[in-house]
Protein backbone atom coordinates (compact mmCIF):
# COMPACT_ATOMS: atom_id res chain seq x y z
CA UNK A 1 0.00 0.00 0.00
CA UNK A 2 1.39 3.53 -0.91
CA UNK A 3 1.72 6.13 2.05
CA UNK A 4 0.08 8.96 -0.92
CA UNK A 5 -2.97 6.91 -1.39
CA UNK A 6 -3.63 6.64 1.97
CA UNK A 7 -3.63 10.15 2.64
CA UNK A 8 -5.43 10.72 -0.52
CA UNK A 9 -8.42 8.62 0.42
CA UNK A 10 -8.57 10.37 4.23
CA UNK A 11 -9.31 13.62 1.99
CA UNK A 12 -12.05 12.39 -0.18
CA UNK A 13 -10.06 13.30 -3.49
CA UNK A 14 -10.77 16.86 -2.88
CA UNK A 15 -7.61 19.39 -2.26
CA UNK A 16 -9.76 21.93 -1.20
CA UNK A 17 -10.84 20.01 1.96
CA UNK A 18 -6.97 19.52 2.62
CA UNK A 19 -7.12 21.90 4.82
CA UNK A 20 -9.77 20.90 7.49
CA UNK A 21 -8.73 17.29 7.25
CA UNK A 22 -6.31 18.04 10.11
CA UNK A 23 -4.93 15.40 12.50
CA UNK A 24 -5.35 15.80 16.16
CA UNK A 25 -2.86 13.83 17.89
CA UNK A 26 -1.76 13.04 21.40
CA UNK A 27 1.41 11.42 21.53
CA UNK A 28 2.77 9.38 24.43
CA UNK A 29 5.99 7.44 24.57
CA UNK A 30 6.45 7.29 21.25
CA UNK A 31 2.62 5.95 20.30
CA UNK A 32 -0.05 7.90 18.26
CA UNK A 33 -4.00 8.37 18.67
CA UNK A 34 -5.21 9.35 15.72
CA UNK A 35 -8.25 11.37 15.41
CA UNK A 36 -9.50 12.67 11.86
CA UNK A 37 -11.44 15.69 11.39
CA UNK A 38 -13.24 15.47 8.24
CA UNK A 39 -15.22 18.89 7.14
CA UNK A 40 -15.03 20.21 11.23
CA UNK A 41 -16.40 16.83 12.10
CA UNK A 42 -14.90 14.08 14.21
CA UNK A 43 -15.97 10.59 12.63
CA UNK A 44 -17.98 8.79 15.10
CA UNK A 45 -18.76 11.81 17.47
CA UNK A 46 -22.16 12.69 16.05
CA UNK A 47 -23.80 15.65 17.47
CA UNK A 48 -20.60 16.79 18.43
CA UNK A 49 -19.74 20.48 17.87
CA UNK A 50 -18.23 21.25 15.10
CA UNK A 51 -14.15 21.89 15.17
CA UNK A 52 -13.66 25.03 14.19
CA UNK A 53 -10.20 25.39 12.07
CA UNK A 54 -7.62 27.24 13.42
CA UNK A 55 -5.05 29.06 11.48
CA UNK A 56 -2.73 27.87 14.22
CA UNK A 57 -3.02 24.44 12.59
CA UNK A 58 -1.18 23.95 9.30
CA UNK A 59 -0.74 20.61 7.47
CA UNK A 60 1.73 18.10 8.71
CA UNK A 61 4.16 17.15 5.94
CA UNK A 62 4.89 13.18 5.16
CA UNK A 63 7.67 12.49 7.16
CA UNK A 64 6.50 13.87 10.08
CA UNK A 65 3.14 11.64 9.70
CA UNK A 66 6.07 9.26 9.05
CA UNK A 67 7.97 9.42 12.62
CA UNK A 68 5.01 9.87 14.89
CA UNK A 69 3.41 7.02 12.94
CA UNK A 70 0.43 8.28 11.56
CA UNK A 71 0.52 6.49 8.84
CA UNK A 72 1.08 2.82 10.72
CA UNK A 73 -2.75 3.97 12.05
CA UNK A 74 -4.26 5.07 9.49
CA UNK A 75 -3.11 1.92 7.23
CA UNK A 76 -4.47 -0.37 10.48
CA UNK A 77 -8.22 1.08 10.47
CA UNK A 78 -10.79 1.56 13.08
CA UNK A 79 -9.06 4.15 14.58
CA UNK A 80 -6.57 1.86 16.82
CA UNK A 81 -3.51 2.54 16.99
CA UNK A 82 -0.26 0.16 16.17
CA UNK A 83 2.49 0.72 19.15
CA UNK A 84 5.36 1.50 17.39
CA UNK A 85 8.87 -0.12 18.54
CA UNK A 86 10.87 2.01 20.85
CA UNK A 87 13.97 3.75 20.15
CA UNK A 88 16.67 1.90 22.14
CA UNK A 89 18.19 4.98 23.28
CA UNK A 90 15.15 6.31 24.34
CA UNK A 91 14.27 3.33 26.28
CA UNK A 92 17.66 3.23 27.73
CA UNK A 93 17.30 7.31 28.71
CA UNK A 94 14.01 6.46 30.24
CA UNK A 95 15.67 4.03 32.55
CA UNK A 96 18.71 6.07 33.48
CA UNK A 97 16.30 8.93 34.36
CA UNK A 98 14.15 6.18 37.05
CA UNK A 99 17.30 5.44 37.95
CA UNK A 100 17.95 9.20 38.74
CA UNK A 101 14.47 10.04 40.54
CA UNK A 102 14.87 6.76 42.80
CA UNK A 103 18.33 8.74 43.92
CA UNK A 104 17.56 10.56 47.38
CA UNK A 105 19.48 13.28 47.77
CA UNK A 106 21.25 13.87 51.25
CA UNK A 107 19.96 16.66 53.70
CA UNK A 108 22.44 18.46 56.23
CA UNK A 109 20.58 16.96 58.87
CA UNK A 110 21.15 12.93 57.44
CA UNK A 111 24.80 13.42 57.56
CA UNK A 112 24.86 12.72 61.51
CA UNK A 113 27.18 15.92 62.72
CA UNK A 114 29.70 15.11 65.16
CA UNK A 115 27.46 15.56 68.63
CA UNK A 116 28.91 18.70 71.18
CA UNK A 117 31.10 17.81 73.95
CA UNK A 118 30.94 18.71 77.20
CA UNK A 119 34.22 19.92 79.57
CA UNK A 120 33.49 17.56 82.04
CA UNK A 121 33.55 15.05 79.17
CA UNK A 122 36.98 16.20 77.70
CA UNK A 123 38.46 16.20 80.96
CA UNK A 124 37.80 12.61 81.83
CA UNK A 125 39.37 11.48 78.03
CA UNK A 126 42.87 12.94 79.45
CA UNK A 127 42.39 11.56 82.91
CA UNK A 128 41.75 8.11 81.42
CA UNK A 129 44.82 8.59 79.16
CA UNK A 130 48.26 7.34 79.45
CA UNK A 131 50.10 11.03 79.80
CA UNK A 132 53.34 9.49 81.50
CA UNK A 133 55.91 10.69 78.24
CA UNK A 134 54.24 14.19 78.52
CA UNK A 135 54.74 14.36 82.25
CA UNK A 136 57.72 14.00 81.86
CA UNK A 137 58.82 17.30 80.20
CA UNK A 138 56.31 19.03 82.34
CA UNK A 139 57.42 22.42 84.58
CA UNK A 140 54.42 23.30 86.73
CA UNK A 141 56.36 25.91 89.21
CA UNK A 142 59.07 28.23 88.72
CA UNK A 143 62.69 27.46 89.18
CA UNK A 144 64.21 29.47 91.54
CA UNK A 145 67.50 29.38 93.05
CA UNK A 146 69.64 31.31 95.44
CA UNK A 147 68.28 34.78 96.99
CA UNK A 148 65.14 34.46 94.77
CA UNK A 149 64.50 31.18 96.22
CA UNK A 150 64.84 31.75 99.72
CA UNK A 151 62.37 34.92 99.60
CA UNK A 152 59.90 32.51 97.92
CA UNK A 153 60.01 30.48 100.49
CA UNK A 154 59.87 32.74 103.48
CA UNK A 155 57.57 35.58 102.37
CA UNK A 156 55.84 33.79 98.84
CA UNK A 157 52.27 32.75 98.31
CA UNK A 158 51.84 29.02 100.37
CA UNK A 159 52.71 25.85 98.88
CA UNK A 160 50.26 23.19 96.72
CA UNK A 161 48.68 20.77 98.94
CA UNK A 162 50.12 17.37 98.04
CA UNK A 163 46.54 15.71 97.62
CA UNK A 164 46.00 18.21 94.92
CA UNK A 165 49.57 17.86 92.61
CA UNK A 166 48.52 14.92 90.65
CA UNK A 167 45.50 17.46 89.69
CA UNK A 168 48.20 20.39 88.49
CA UNK A 169 50.35 18.09 86.77
CA UNK A 170 47.91 16.76 85.05
CA UNK A 171 46.48 20.21 83.87
CA UNK A 172 50.26 21.23 82.76
CA UNK A 173 50.68 17.60 80.61
CA UNK A 174 46.85 18.34 78.75
CA UNK A 175 48.72 21.72 78.01
CA UNK A 176 51.57 19.84 76.33
CA UNK A 177 49.33 18.07 73.83
CA UNK A 178 48.87 18.70 70.58
CA UNK A 179 45.68 18.30 68.68
CA UNK A 180 45.43 14.96 66.94
CA UNK A 181 42.90 14.48 63.80
CA UNK A 182 43.06 11.14 64.71
CA UNK A 183 41.29 11.40 68.07
CA UNK A 184 37.25 11.92 68.24
CA UNK A 185 37.53 13.85 71.45
CA UNK A 186 39.99 16.08 69.53
CA UNK A 187 37.82 17.22 66.80
CA UNK A 188 34.36 16.98 69.08
CA UNK A 189 36.08 19.85 71.07
CA UNK A 190 37.30 21.84 68.12
CA UNK A 191 33.51 21.59 66.05
CA UNK A 192 31.55 22.53 69.66
CA UNK A 193 33.82 25.85 70.12
CA UNK A 194 32.92 26.62 66.72
CA UNK A 195 29.27 25.44 66.72
CA UNK A 196 28.60 27.08 70.24
CA UNK A 197 29.96 31.00 68.88
CA UNK A 198 28.05 31.01 65.86
CA UNK A 199 25.22 28.90 66.77
CA UNK A 200 25.44 26.46 63.93
CA UNK A 201 24.37 22.84 64.12
CA UNK A 202 26.59 21.54 60.97
CA UNK A 203 30.00 20.66 61.09
CA UNK A 204 32.44 22.45 59.15
CA UNK A 205 35.63 21.21 57.37
CA UNK A 206 38.70 20.48 59.14
CA UNK A 207 40.67 22.85 57.42
CA UNK A 208 39.62 25.95 55.67
CA UNK A 209 39.67 30.05 55.58
CA UNK A 210 36.01 29.71 58.31
CA UNK A 211 38.32 29.11 61.15
CA UNK A 212 39.28 32.98 60.63
CA UNK A 213 35.36 33.74 61.75
CA UNK A 214 35.91 32.50 65.43
CA UNK A 215 39.43 34.31 65.51
CA UNK A 216 42.28 31.93 64.64
CA UNK A 217 44.73 33.26 62.44
CA UNK A 218 44.92 31.23 59.40
CA UNK A 219 43.30 27.75 57.85
CA UNK A 220 44.36 25.02 60.66
CA UNK A 221 43.39 25.87 64.64
CA UNK A 222 46.17 23.40 65.68
CA UNK A 223 48.95 25.93 64.56
CA UNK A 224 47.69 28.87 67.00
CA UNK A 225 48.36 26.52 69.74
CA UNK A 226 51.68 27.08 70.81
CA UNK A 227 52.64 27.93 74.03
CA UNK A 228 49.30 26.02 75.18
CA UNK A 229 49.10 22.83 73.77
CA UNK A 230 45.41 21.22 73.36
CA UNK A 231 44.47 23.30 77.20
CA UNK A 232 44.14 26.82 74.87
CA UNK A 233 40.99 24.53 73.09
CA UNK A 234 39.74 23.35 76.44
CA UNK A 235 39.87 26.49 78.01
CA UNK A 236 37.87 27.58 75.07
CA UNK A 237 35.17 24.63 75.81
CA UNK A 238 34.49 25.59 79.19
CA UNK A 239 33.35 29.65 77.91
CA UNK A 240 31.34 28.10 75.44
CA UNK A 241 29.78 25.19 77.43
CA UNK A 242 29.26 26.31 80.94
CA UNK A 243 25.96 28.31 80.64
CA UNK A 244 26.99 30.98 83.07
CA UNK A 245 29.85 32.20 81.12
CA UNK A 246 28.49 31.43 77.37
CA UNK A 247 26.72 34.62 77.37
CA UNK A 248 29.96 36.30 78.14
CA UNK A 249 31.77 34.22 75.70
CA UNK A 250 29.27 35.72 72.93
CA UNK A 251 30.06 39.35 74.26
CA UNK A 252 33.61 38.78 73.67
CA UNK A 253 33.47 37.65 70.52
CA UNK A 254 30.86 40.54 69.04
CA UNK A 255 33.48 42.73 70.39
CA UNK A 256 36.25 41.02 68.42
CA UNK A 257 33.77 41.60 65.14
CA UNK A 258 33.53 45.29 65.76
CA UNK A 259 34.53 47.85 62.78
CA UNK A 260 37.27 49.25 64.45
CA UNK A 261 38.09 47.46 67.59
CA UNK A 262 37.79 43.81 66.49
CA UNK A 263 40.87 41.55 67.31
CA UNK A 264 41.12 37.78 67.08
CA UNK A 265 38.94 35.81 69.11
CA UNK A 266 40.33 32.70 69.69
CA UNK A 267 43.93 33.42 69.65
CA UNK A 268 43.19 36.23 72.53
CA UNK A 269 41.39 33.09 74.50
CA UNK A 270 44.54 31.37 73.91
CA UNK A 271 46.95 34.31 75.01
CA UNK A 272 44.12 34.43 78.01
CA UNK A 273 44.89 31.12 78.75
CA UNK A 274 48.78 31.28 78.81
CA UNK A 275 48.50 34.25 81.23
CA UNK A 276 46.44 31.34 83.70
CA UNK A 277 48.85 29.10 83.21
CA UNK A 278 51.98 30.66 84.33
CA UNK A 279 49.97 32.48 86.97
CA UNK A 280 49.32 28.82 88.02
CA UNK A 281 52.98 27.67 87.51
CA UNK A 282 53.80 31.29 90.00
CA UNK A 283 51.72 29.45 92.83
CA UNK A 284 49.83 31.98 93.12
CA UNK A 285 46.58 30.64 92.65
CA UNK A 286 48.13 28.17 95.35
CA UNK A 287 45.92 29.56 98.22
CA UNK A 288 42.44 29.81 96.32
CA UNK A 289 43.10 26.27 95.01
CA UNK A 290 44.18 24.75 98.92
CA UNK A 291 41.14 26.48 99.97
CA UNK A 292 38.33 24.93 97.32
CA UNK A 293 40.74 21.72 97.36
CA UNK A 294 40.69 21.73 93.76
CA UNK A 295 43.46 22.80 90.73
CA UNK A 296 40.65 22.54 87.49
CA UNK A 297 37.95 24.77 89.24
CA UNK A 298 39.99 27.26 90.32
CA UNK A 299 42.08 27.77 86.83
CA UNK A 300 39.15 27.70 84.46
CA UNK A 301 37.45 30.51 86.93
CA UNK A 302 40.55 32.55 86.45
CA UNK A 303 40.80 32.06 82.44
CA UNK A 304 37.48 33.54 82.41
CA UNK A 305 37.89 36.01 85.17
CA UNK A 306 40.84 37.52 83.02
CA UNK A 307 39.16 36.80 79.54
CA UNK A 308 37.07 39.04 81.56
CA UNK A 309 39.18 41.82 82.91
CA UNK A 310 40.63 42.39 79.28
CA UNK A 311 37.09 42.10 77.33
CA UNK A 312 36.47 45.47 80.27
CA UNK A 313 39.42 47.23 79.14
CA UNK A 314 39.50 46.68 75.62
CA UNK A 315 35.90 47.83 75.23
CA UNK A 316 36.01 50.40 78.01
CA UNK A 317 38.81 52.23 76.66
CA UNK A 318 38.39 52.36 73.13
CA UNK A 319 41.54 49.73 72.27
CA UNK A 320 42.25 48.13 69.00
CA UNK A 321 44.45 45.65 67.43
CA UNK A 322 47.31 47.81 67.55
CA UNK A 323 47.64 48.44 71.19
CA UNK A 324 46.99 44.54 71.84
CA UNK A 325 50.64 44.26 73.12
CA UNK A 326 50.44 47.22 75.76
CA UNK A 327 46.95 46.05 76.69
CA UNK A 328 47.97 42.27 77.27
CA UNK A 329 50.98 42.80 79.57
CA UNK A 330 48.88 45.05 81.41
CA UNK A 331 46.45 42.53 81.82
CA UNK A 332 48.97 39.49 82.86
CA UNK A 333 50.56 42.02 84.79
CA UNK A 334 47.33 42.52 86.93
CA UNK A 335 46.27 39.12 86.74
CA UNK A 336 49.57 37.93 88.73
CA UNK A 337 49.50 40.79 91.69
CA UNK A 338 45.63 40.81 92.04
CA UNK A 339 44.35 36.75 91.46
CA UNK A 340 41.69 36.94 94.55
CA UNK A 341 40.49 40.45 93.24
CA UNK A 342 40.04 38.76 89.51
CA UNK A 343 37.93 35.97 90.87
CA UNK A 344 36.04 38.24 92.94
CA UNK A 345 34.95 40.69 90.17
CA UNK A 346 34.27 37.61 88.04
CA UNK A 347 31.54 36.34 90.73
CA UNK A 348 30.08 39.72 91.26
CA UNK A 349 29.99 40.18 87.25
CA UNK A 350 28.12 36.73 86.88
CA UNK A 351 25.57 38.05 89.71
CA UNK A 352 24.92 40.99 88.15
CA UNK A 353 24.18 39.13 84.80
CA UNK A 354 21.78 36.91 86.23
CA UNK A 355 19.95 40.03 87.95
CA UNK A 356 19.60 41.99 84.90
CA UNK A 357 21.85 44.16 85.25
CA UNK A 358 24.10 45.89 82.21
CA UNK A 359 26.79 43.14 81.51
CA UNK A 360 29.27 45.87 80.84
CA UNK A 361 28.62 47.27 84.46
CA UNK A 362 31.34 48.09 87.17
CA UNK A 363 33.17 44.85 88.78
CA UNK A 364 33.90 47.05 91.41
CA UNK A 365 32.84 44.89 94.90
CA UNK A 366 31.30 48.09 96.59
CA UNK A 367 29.17 48.32 93.80
CA UNK A 368 27.68 44.77 93.55
CA UNK A 369 26.39 42.21 95.80
CA UNK A 370 27.95 39.21 95.99
CA UNK A 371 27.31 36.41 93.38
CA UNK A 372 25.83 33.07 93.88
CA UNK A 373 26.76 31.93 90.53
CA UNK A 374 30.36 31.70 91.28
CA UNK A 375 29.09 30.12 94.89
CA UNK A 376 27.75 27.15 92.86
CA UNK A 377 31.03 26.65 91.44
CA UNK A 378 32.55 26.65 94.25
CA UNK A 379 30.18 24.13 95.70
CA UNK A 380 30.59 21.81 93.14
CA UNK A 381 34.40 21.99 94.06
CA UNK A 382 34.08 21.57 97.49
CA UNK A 383 32.37 18.53 96.77
CA UNK A 384 34.82 17.15 94.71
CA UNK A 385 32.08 16.43 92.03
CA UNK A 386 33.00 17.61 88.74
CA UNK A 387 36.11 19.47 87.52
CA UNK A 388 35.69 22.68 85.85
CA UNK A 389 39.51 23.59 84.34
CA UNK A 390 41.99 22.44 82.07
CA UNK A 391 45.57 22.90 82.16
CA UNK A 392 48.33 24.80 80.40
CA UNK A 393 51.34 23.77 78.64
CA UNK A 394 54.92 25.00 79.48
CA UNK A 395 55.76 28.03 77.94
CA UNK A 396 59.46 28.11 76.22
CA UNK A 397 61.74 30.10 78.55
CA UNK A 398 61.82 32.73 76.16
CA UNK A 399 57.94 33.49 76.22
CA UNK A 400 57.78 33.06 80.18
CA UNK A 401 56.28 36.79 80.83
CA UNK A 402 56.11 38.28 77.60
CA UNK A 403 52.59 39.42 76.84
CA UNK A 404 51.71 39.75 73.08
CA UNK A 405 49.90 37.59 70.78
CA UNK A 406 50.83 34.13 69.89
Amino acid sequence: MEEGADVTSGTEGSTELSCECKPLEEITNGHSNLKSVRNGLVPGGAGRDPVVPSAALTPLPISTLKQNGLLQTLSAGGGQAKPAEENPELEKARQEWEALENIQPALPEDLNPTPIISFNEALQYFQTTDLGDVRKSIQPTVRRTGLAAITHFLFGPPRLHRELVEERDLVFAIAQCQMDNSQTVHMRVLQTIYKRLLGSRLDCPRYGSHWENIGFQGTDPATDLRGTGFLGLMHTLYLVMDPETLPLARDIYRLSQHRTQNFPFSVMSINMTRIALQVLREEALSKECNRRQQVVGVLNEFYVATFLHLFQLWKGQQKTIAESGTVLKEVELFAKKNPKQMLRRLELFLKARQAGSPPGGSPDPQAQPASPGLGHHQARGSQGKELHFTGVCDLPPDMEGEARLI
